[in-house]
């Protein structure tokens, strides 16, 4: 009966939010504090029912019980117990599950670090979010339901897809769905401030580090997720610009924008309307990837499920909170009013500017995936937009965001001299391309122009976030005192800035010198890349757990000298009936040696791709540290110590009672 235990916990669950929904909203418009109160434990109760049909979900997975329908069709006896576990979200039912569940988190933690907030603004937010939960758990329950019974139960199941058979996969959906769902409180932050009409600094700071966590999540999200493609796929990239990536990645493009946006709203109470169309746009650029992987609009590797009527429902249901809260923003947003005024050279403007840029490119990427979409719904024929519509149109507009990155830090608010911003970054600027040539002579032993721009603009980003944290520093009376004092948000905005510099050197070498060849090579066969000697030692057959491999043994070798060692795997799954490629890597810090195997040919010969890929983990590096400094900067104390006094303070940007 667990199973029914879980399917009933999801119904309760279902109840609870509609009352979420309903009576905290209804008591904020009547000032109802008993009915606003409620806000909290209806939170708690949500997060309670939806752990408990997880767990069953996740219980039917462990003890393989085949009367489920989704255990049935997504694992088997043989399939070890870590991936039982990872495949409860490795299907559609179960990862709307797993999402509905991360919502409950998002939601109770809302409700337990935000004691010092309002009542009123508590009540709409959790209130907001009460109303996504129900859109979830009702396309679950009338459509997508991990608890249907399979009579009769079968006597083993079908295997999880193998390309999911990996720690990466493992770890990709949490952190991505961690990034999606915590986006819904930034906007139901925002959908509550225009509800309520304070668009004030406060509202800023309640909205800045959850937003903020969020970006971090889904900044992990897609590194693992391009981590897992370039080692799982057998393909040897790392980003394809395929259309349920760019689905991830949109909303981590304007979510970027947000994150900057709300730093000036906070600091200098300007920039509001601005400011709450990014928080809508950005979720709803998260709900649009659900419409993608879950329509059936797409053939993907990433993609859930190819069912025309669940895809109705994502698509009214995208409709409704799209709709709904531009809707909203069209009716209140005219009353929004920025406070704070500006020059034109100062940190504002260059804010705004980078901004602009981040949405723009984020609208180019939208163009290239869904215009596929729309000419096929047309009957127009079918069309593909690839990674040369991406290149050519997005790293143009990426360029002068990456410059005005390693001058925004140094600029003053509201207004700046252009000359002595000028004379302070010189140096920076200087080096910045004496550096960039020595290393693009180093690795490459030429001056590509377009390399060398890359990792200039690269330098001159890390140069101005350090010279930015020195100048910082030396304000103290002494370094140590200079350090201490720094807030985390200043070193987590430095170590985040780092980071993306650290990620376009690694794209840039991994882009223009990289080297693939595909080959035929017989037992005892060498063939050079680089300064590397690959040579085919052997073939042998391995069984694994649920599979038959054929592995290779691949010896490696510079200037005679024993390198490593690589046993990439050919794959075949029976219960599956696939074929899967298992690639060989050799990491290391400038580069990465990567074999895989293909197809055996006649004579005993193989098909083998072999790749050389210099600064590749820069690519992971510096997205690890953009993480990291994105959770750095949540740890700031002033997002622990919301004071009232702080909280008067800041309304006193405002003297209207209603919209600032």
């Amino acid at each position: 009966m667990i199973p029914e235990l879980g399917h009933f916990a999801l119904i309760l669950a279902l109840v609870i939010v509609l009352m979420q929904a309903a009576l905290p909203l209804a008591g904020a418009a009547r000032n109802n504090v008993q009915w606003m109160q409620l806000a909290r434990p209806l939170a708690y109760a949500q997060s309670l029912f939806l752990l408990l049909a997880l767990a069953s979900l996740t219980w039917s997975f462990v003890v393989s019980d085949f009367s489920v329908r989704y255990v049935a069709m997504n694992s088997n006896l043989a399939l070890p117990i870590a991936y039982r576990i990872s495949a409860v979200w490795g299907g559609h039912e179960g990862s709307l599950l797993f999402w509905a569940f991360v919502m409950g988190l998002w939601s109770t933690a809302v409700a337990l670090f935000s004691r010092k907030l309002p009542l009123d603004t508590v009540a709409r937010v959790l209130g907001i979010m009460g109303i996504i939960s129900i859109g979830f758990l009702l396309f679950m329950l009338m459509t997508s339901n991990p608890f249907a019974r399979l009579i009769p139960a079968a006597m083993d199941g079908r295997d999880l897809n193998p390309l999911l058979q990996d720690p990466g996969l493992a770890l990709h959906p949490p952190f991505l769905y961690m990034g999606y769902v915590g986006f819904s409180v930034a906007f139901s932050f925002a959908a509550a401030a225009l509800l309520s009409g304070r668009l004030d600094a406060a509202w800023a700071r309640w909205s800045r580090p959850w937003t903020t966590v969020a970006w971090a999540f889904l900044t992990l999200g897609n590194a693992l997720g391009s981590w897992w493609a370039y080692y799982e796929l057998g393909w040897g990239g790392w980003w394809f610009w395929d259309p349920v990536e760019n689905s991830s990645f949109m909303p981590w493009l304007v979510g970027t924008a947000l994150i900057h946006s709300l730093a000036v709203t906070e600091k200098r109470g300007t920039f509001k309307t601005w400011t709450v169309l990014l928080a809508l746009l950005t979720f709803s650029l998260s709900l649009l990837g659900t419409f993608l992987v879950r329509s059936g609009v797409l053939t993907s590797v990433h993609a859930f499920t190819t069912d025309p009527a669940r895809g109705m429902f994502v698509l009214a249901f995208l409709g409704v909170v799209i709709g709904g809260s531009l809707a909203l923003y069209a009716w209140r947003g005219p009353q929004i009013r920025s406070t704070g005024k500006f020059h034109v050279f100062s940190r504002e403007s260059f804010l705004l500017v980078n901004n602009v840029l981040l949405v723009v490119a984020a609208g180019a990427v939208l163009i290239g995936t869904l215009y596929p979409l729309i000419i096929d719904a047309l009957g127009l024929g079918k069309i593909s937009v690839g990674p040369p519509y991406f290149n050519r149109v997005f790293i143009p507009i990426m360029i002068p965001v990456l410059f005005l990155m390693g001058i925004g830090p140094m600029m003053r608010w509201k207004k700046d001299d252009p000359v002595a911003l000028a004379r302070h970054l010189r140096l920076v600027f200087l080096s910045s391309l004496v550096i960039a040539a020595l290393f693009v002579f180093f690795v490459t032993s030429e001056l590509s122009p377009g390399v060398f721009l890359s990792v200039a603009v690269s330098i001159w980003i890390i140069g101005g976030a350090l010279l930015t944290f020195w100048r910082r520093v030396k304000l103290k009376d002494d370094l140590v005192t200079g350090f201490r004092k720094i807030p985390l948000s200043f070193y987590g905005m430095t170590l985040a800035h780092i980071g993306i510099a650290v990620l376009v050197i690694g794209i840039t070498f991994v882009s223009t010198n990289s080297i693939e060849k595909v080959v035929r090579m017989d037992l005892g066969q060498s063939l050079d890349i680089g300064e590397y000697t690959f040579k085919f030692e052997g073939i042998k057959d391995v069984t694994g757990v649920n599979y038959q491999a054929s592995e290779g043994t691949i010896t490696v070798t510079r200037a005679g000298q024993a390198v490593t060692t690589l046993r990439p795997q050919k794959r075949y799954y029976p219960r599956q009936q696939k074929p899967m490629t298992e690639a060989a890597i050799e990491a290391g810090f400038s580069r990465d040696l990567y074999v895989a195997l293909g197809d055996q040919l006649d004579s005993g010969a193989w098909s083998v791709r072999i790749q050389y890929k210099p600064y590749l983990r820069w690519i992971w590096v510096g997205a690890l540290f953009m993480a990291l400094g994105g959770f750095l900067a949540v740890g700031d104390r002033r997002y622990r110590r919301i004071t009232r006094k702080q909280e008067e303070l800041d309304g006193m940007i405002n003297v209207a009672p209603s919209f600032s």
